[in-house]
């Protein structure tokens, strides 16, 4: 052996296996950092949960079976504000994509996408496209929605016989229910039977809510008929009340169609008496609901509480052909009182008399129509019509509708998406970021300013001087 070439050999040796190890704490690093990207965990530690995406979003980004891209157009200089949101979907899933577009760099983009303004969202998927209308998450995820169901969904509630206006903005109205079924991909449609008794065939799901004259018999042989040829309706029946201005009609023909599915409209008034609602600045009349059944409509609503005003009690039995299932019920400090002539705003309760509570709200049940379900050609049908049935109309009116501290919307969509067998759509939407800034007074101002820049300083100071007394 030539003089040093052991020495040769061993640094070659050597040489290779740092280089081996080099390459495995490369491979190492990119895998982690691989990883990384594609699955970013975060905890958001705010009360609020203000940078956590919502139940229904992560749903949604689960169940994708195609990809999904989302994009951006702003100026680069902004792209962090959309950042701070998108980057979040982006992390959901493999199928989610995300693009940051400047249009000044990019015109070409920008004007085949149809790009207007600045901050424009586009959700492409399937080639179908969707435009966001603003930058939230509410907008995004139902932009979302409306790429991936394909086919139409329409809502049409009754009119004709008092009942309140999807037009309507006022407190009693609505309107604000009609927007939220619209970003959801649902067209809404108001429909009268009074001028032909019968159900338009493009209507996927009737909503009957809140009627204060009876229906005429014609038209509750239309209903009849739509969901026992396996029509979706929602029943949002409120108790017969009698105000000085103002009363209900019992519609005790409609009411005995439910009859004979197996539900049953009690003549009576829930209130509650647990002092709970008193929290959310409710009245007695007005019952707050914390505790669900295991329906599909409910399951995903733990830990949200649901307030239903002028409500009355429902009771279920078996039918020949329907299947109904609880959804809801009140607290056990609840009556149901039969006095409903409230020409005073003063209410009473007979412990002896009033039935207690729990006291059912709401069902949902399913009519076996008796056929073959058929899902194409001219003979198409269902096997079953869905229906639900609450005892209030007023829950989801314009002054409870969108109230932040309690789920009214989130029920009411899951009982639509449930109706429409949108099943994989139930679930808890994205709310707006509840606004926690804190508002001072004047006074609690100047309290606040004259602590901060005199009294904590000259409390320093005094400390120090006594330190320094003690210690000469």
């Amino acid at each position: 052996m030539p003089r040093f070439a052991w020495l040769k050999t061993r640094q070659t040796k050597f040489t290779g296996y740092v280089t081996v190890y080099i390459l495995i704490v490369v491979a190492v690093l990119g895998l982690l950092n691989w990883l990384a990207q594609r699955h970013n965990k975060s905890f958001d530690t705010t009360a609020n949960k203000r940078y956590s995406l919502s139940d229904q979003s992560k749903k949604i980004a689960a169940n994708l079976k195609h990809d999904v891209k989302i994009t951006y157009f702003d100026d680069k200089e902004r792209f962090q504000n959309a950042k701070d949101l998108l980057d979040r979907y982006d992390t959901l899933s493999t199928k989610l994509h995300v693009e940051y577009v400047d249009p000044d760099k990019d015109p070409q983009k920008a004007r085949v996408m149809g790009v207007r303004t600045m901050g424009t969202t586009f959700i492409e998927a399937g080639g179908r496209r969707e435009e966001a209308k603003s930058l939230t998450e509410e907008e995004v995820t139902s932009g979302m929605i409306r790429v991936l169901k394909t086919g139409v969904r329409t809502v049409c509630t009754t009119s004709g016989s008092g009942e309140p206006s999807l037009e309507e903005t006022g407190r009693d109205g609505y309107s604000t229910a009609k927007e939220s079924m619209e970003k959801n991909n649902y067209r809404t449609r108001t429909i009268s039977l009074l001028e032909k008794a019968e159900v338009p065939k493009d209507c996927t799901i009737l909503v009957v809510a809140g009627p204060r004259l009876d229906y005429p018999q014609p038209v509750v042989d239309a209903i009849k008929k739509f969901v026992e040829s396996g029509g979706d309706a929602l029943f949002l029946l409120p108790p017969p009340l009698q105000f000085p201005k103002e009363s209900t009609a019992p519609n005790d023909a409609l009411a005995g169609v439910l009859g004979g599915w197996g539900v049953t409209l009690n003549k009576d008034l829930v209130l509650d008496t647990s002092g709970i609602g008193q929290i959310f600045g409710l009245s007695e009349v007005v019952p707050l609901v914390a505790n669900y059944e295991t329906q599909a409509i409910v399951r995903e609503m733990k830990g949200v509480a649901t307030a239903f005003a002028f409500s009355r009690s429902l009771d279920t039995k078996s039918a020949d052909k329907t299947t109904v299932e609880k959804l809801f019920s009140t607290s056990a400090n609840s009556y149901a009182t039969a006095k409903l002539n409230l020409n005073s705003a003063e209410l009473t309760i007979d412990p002896n008399k009033d039935k207690k509570g729990p006291l059912l709200l709401a069902v949902a049940g399913t009519y076996n129509t008796g056929k073959t379900p058929q899902t194409s050609g001219s003979d198409a049908s269902p096997g079953q019509g869905r229906f639900v049935v609450v005892g209030s109309a007023a829950w989801i009116s314009n002054s409870f509708f969108s109230a932040s501290s309690i789920g009214n919307r989130d029920l009411f969509l899951n009982m639509l998406n449930w109706l429409s067998a949108d099943e994989e759509l139930i679930s808890i939407r994205p709310k707006d970021p509840e606004d926690r800034r804190l508002s001072l007074t004047q006074r609690q101002m100047r309290l606040l300013m004259y602590t901060s820049l005199i009294a904590l300083p000259l409390a320093a100071i005094i400390t120090g001087i006594g330190v320094w007394w003690r210690r000469r």
